[in-house]
């Protein structure tokens, strides 16, 4: 990729521990792991198999749960691979590889959050208008449109990236390939690049910040304008759960990439990565079924539906 680079592989440090601590973590991890493959993929058969689902609100958390198992798939199985090889090695390719894939798909979920927030604004907002605005084939185009656009934002700064000379040390002190390590193994200081993947990122992140807080702020005037207390508060319970996880993924993301990435200690990148990339997508399904009558019934009805099957 590079014609300068002598470096051919990189090694992810991961987490540095003896072998029985590294054992304890990838059987933590990896249960984690099934159980956020197993909770995202029961939203999303969820929303496929019952038909009162088919509604805008339900394919976009669908499509967000379809993107959660997709992004853990970036980096989860490389790191738990690591957990038990004594090399901890990732090719040159396959690490900007993952770099362009872990990105892409976060980009793609600070798209989708948005527009999930969008969403909840025209059904609260414009109740008599929502059904006209938007239909289903509306929604699954901006889904599409979101899916294209992230995973347009990074090829060019990958491309620098790896025109970069590398020629060793190769050790990366994190357990995913990202710019910040990556750009300190640089043979040659490359603060324009850095500067750039860090102001990319910021307006990424700010952009779609500030229209969620938009999008929530007319909801919360026209939620305070509902005469009864019934209707606030199931106006609040179908966007309470996609308030808890902008605010957790968000501010992550924030804590993470909107300083450059060289000021954070390599500790603090370690946990806040794992967090957002791992951590989230595991709770994401138990604070969207926890909070959605229509959801647990659609997973109880799924659960019935595979319990009669196996007595058969």
């Amino acid at each position: 990729m590079s014609g300068v680079s002598t470096v051919t592989e990189f090694i992810l440090l991961s987490f540095p521990c003896s072998r029985k601590v590294q054992v304890l973590l990838f059987l933590l991890f990896f249960v984690s792991y099934i159980l956020t493959l197993m909770g995202n993929g029961a939203i999303v058969c969820a929303v496929k198999l019952d038909p009162r689902l088919h509604t805008p609100m339900y394919l976009l958390l669908a499509n967000f749960s379809f993107l959660e198992i997709c992004y853990i798939n970036t980096t989860v199985p490389n790191m738990l691979q690591n957990f038990l090889s004594e090399t901890k090695t990732i090719s040159f390719t396959a690490c900007f590889f993952q770099f362009y894939f872990f990105f892409s798909m976060g980009t793609t979920e600070t798209f989708l959050l948005p527009l999930m927030a969008f969403d909840r604004y025209l059904a609260i907002c414009q109740p008599l208008h929502y059904p006209i605005i938007m239909n289903n084939r509306l929604c699954m185009n901006l889904v599409a449109l979101c899916w294209v656009t992230a995973f347009l934002c990074y090829p060019i700064p990958i491309y620098f990236i790896t025109q970069l000379p590398f020629c060793g040390p190769n050790a990366i002190d994190h357990f995913v390939c990202d710019p910040g390590p990556l750009l300190a193994l640089s043979c040659i200081p490359a603060p324009g690049i850095e500067l750039s993947c860090s102001l990319l990122s910021s307006l990424i992140i700010f952009i779609t910040f500030f229209f969620i807080l938009g999008s929530y702020t007319l909801v919360l005037r026209a939620v305070l304008r509902v005469p009864s207390a019934a209707g606030r508060r199931k106006a609040f319970s179908t966007c309470g759960s996609h308030l808890v996880v902008v605010s957790l993924f968000y501010g992550a993301l924030m804590v993470m990439y909107i300083s450059p990435t060289s000021g954070n200690p390599s500790g603090i990148q370690k946990i806040v990565t794992l967090f957002y990339s791992s951590v989230t997508p595991l709770i994401n399904p138990l604070i969207y079924s926890l909070r959605n009558k229509d959801m647990k019934a659609a997973l109880r009805k799924i659960h019935m539906s595979t319990k009669i099957s196996q007595s058969k």
